[in-house]
C-alpha cells in the first residue's frame, strides 16, 4: 500500500513539473531557441502574402514584441516559426503548446479568458455590417428575409441576434471558412451582408477587384478588445508581452504601425483601408489593460 502511495505521489510530482514546464514558456523558448507566432491567412491584422510569408499589423507588433523577448533571454539568435490558425483552432493550439504567441484577430472575451491569456488590449474594435453599396441595405432593420454571411469560429452573428434592434428580424446564417471565403460569399451575391470587424471588412473591401462596389453601414454591434493571445497561468511571459506593447505605445511604435497599415497602401494590392483610429482604441493605449469584452459593454 504505502508503495502504491509513494508511486501516485511521484507521479503527481512529475505531472506537476510537467504543468510547470508547459506554462514557463521563456523556459520552453530558450530551450528550443524559437518561438511559435499564430498567424492568420486572411485577418485585416494579419494575413499571408503567400509562399509562407506573413504581414499585418498584429503580425508588426509581434516581430517587435519577439525581438524584447530575445533580448529578454539574452539569445544570440531567435527561430520565429509560423503556425497558420484559424477562428475554430487558434485557442486550442494556443492551450495545448503549439502556439506560444497568437498575433491574429482574436477578441478578448470572459468566455475565452476561462482556457488563455490576453496581453494587453492593442486595438479596439467595433463590429459592423458590410453590404453592396447599390443593395438598399442601411442598418440591421433591412436585413430582414436575407442572407447574412460571417466566418465559421467567430461570435458576430451571436452579437447581431443579441442586439436590441435585431427583435423580429428573421435572416438567413451562412458561414465562410475563413474570412476572405466569407467575403467572397458577399461579393459573389450568395449572401446579402457579411457581419464581422470593422478592420476585416475594410480591409476585404479594399484588396477586392471593385471596392467602389461595398460599403460599411449601419450601427455599430459591438465594441471589442483585440488582443494578442498567450497561455493561461504563465506571469512571467505575459509581463513580458504586456512590456513590449506598452513600450511600443509609449515610444510611438503602435502609432507608427496604425498609420502603415490603415492609412497608407498596404501590400499586396496596394491599397488603402482607410481606417482612422477610434477614440475607444486611443483609451486603451493610454491606459493599457487586458479587461475583457463584457467590460466594455458594461460601460455602454
Amino acid at each position: 500500500m504505502n508503495k502504491q502511495v509513494l508511486a501516485l505521489a511521484i507521479a503527481a510530482l512529475a505531472a506537476g513539473g510537467a504543468f510547470a514546464q508547459a506554462n514557463d514558456t521563456l523556459a520552453k523558448i530558450k530551450a528550443s531557441g524559437s518561438i511559435t507566432e499564430g498567424v492568420r491567412e486572411s485577418s485585416g491584422l494579419s494575413y499571408t502574402l503567400g509562399n509562407g510569408q506573413y504581414t499585418g499589423f498584429h503580425y508588426d507588433i509581434c516581430a517587435n514584441i519577439i525581438k524584447d523577448i530575445q533580448k529578454n533571454l539574452g539569445l544570440a539568435k531567435l527561430e520565429t516559426k509560423y503556425q497558420p490558425v484559424t477562428s475554430q483552432n487558434r485557442v486550442p493550439l494556443v492551450q495545448n503548446g503549439t502556439v506560444d504567441l497568437e498575433c491574429g484577430s482574436t477578441t478578448n472575451n470572459a468566455t475565452r479568458q476561462k482556457d488563455v491569456s490576453f496581453a494587453v488590449t492593442t486595438y479596439v474594435e467595433e463590429v459592423r455590417i458590410a453590404v453592396k453599396a447599390n443593395s438598399g441595405i442601411n442598418g440591421i432593420k433591412d436585413l430582414n428575409g436575407k442572407t447574412v454571411a460571417t466566418t465559421t469560429g467567430t461570435t458576430s452573428v451571436q452579437t447581431l441576434r443579441k442586439n436590441e434592434r435585431a427583435g423580429g428580424i428573421d435572416f438567413k446564417e451562412l458561414y465562410g471558412k475563413d474570412h476572405s471565403d466569407s467575403f467572397l460569399l458577399l461579393e459573389s451575391g450568395r449572401a446579402d451582408a457579411f457581419v464581422m470587424d470593422g478592420s476585416i471588412l475594410a480591409s476585404n473591401i479594399a484588396k477586392s477587384k471593385s471596392p467602389a462596389d461595398f460599403k460599411i453601414v449601419g450601427e455599430v454591434l459591438s465594441v471589442e478588445p483585440i488582443a494578442i493571445m498567450i497561455r493561461k497561468d504563465d506571469p512571467a511571459f505575459k509581463k513580458v508581452v504586456d512590456d513590449s506593447i506598452k513600450a511600443q505605445i509609449k515610444n510611438g511604435e503602435l502609432a507608427k504601425l496604425w498609420d502603415k497599415w490603415f492609412l497608407k497602401p498596404i501590400p499586396p494590392a496596394n491599397v488603402t483601408v482607410n481606417l482612422p483610429l477610434s477614440d475607444a482604441t486611443k483609451a486603451a493605449w493610454a491606459n493599457p489593460n487586458d479587461k475583457p469584452m463584457e467590460d466594455y459593454a458594461a460601460k455602454k
